[in-house]
């Protein structure tokens, strides 16, 4: 079942203390990013974060599922209602995940100036 508009858009907003929030369509379903870094993924109107250690520290009894067949588990947030939790936890995971990696500008193509 594909997520909703509506419920990324909701779940984003709940997130965005956090910083910038985006999302993407990917594969038919839904990236959500916090200033550039993916941290989560939206699949079938569900909310799934990337399980990182600073992530477990602060919420130990975090469910953990995986997002779609065949991928690694994330932590699976059930409830996106409590706004400020949401945000610590969305804030912790993504100080603990790597810097974007810089976009590849493709042979043939100058950067715009």
């Amino acid at each position: 079942m594909a997520s909703s508009e509506e419920f990324v858009q909701f779940a984003c907003e709940q997130a965005s203390g956090a910083g910038e929030i985006t999302y993407r369509k990917m594969f038919g379903e839904y990236g959500v990013y916090c200033d550039g870094k993916l941290f989560a993924l939206i699949c079938g109107d569900q909310f799934f974060l990337k399980i990182t250690d600073a992530g477990r520290a602060l919420c130990p009894n975090l469910k953990e599922a995986p997002p779609y067949d065949g991928a690694k588990p994330y932590f699976f947030i059930e409830d996106l209602d409590d706004r400020e939790s949401l945000t610590k936890l969305v804030s912790v995971t993504c100080a603990a995940l790597p810097p974007p990696r810089p976009k590849k500008v493709r042979a043939g193509r100058q950067k715009k100036a």
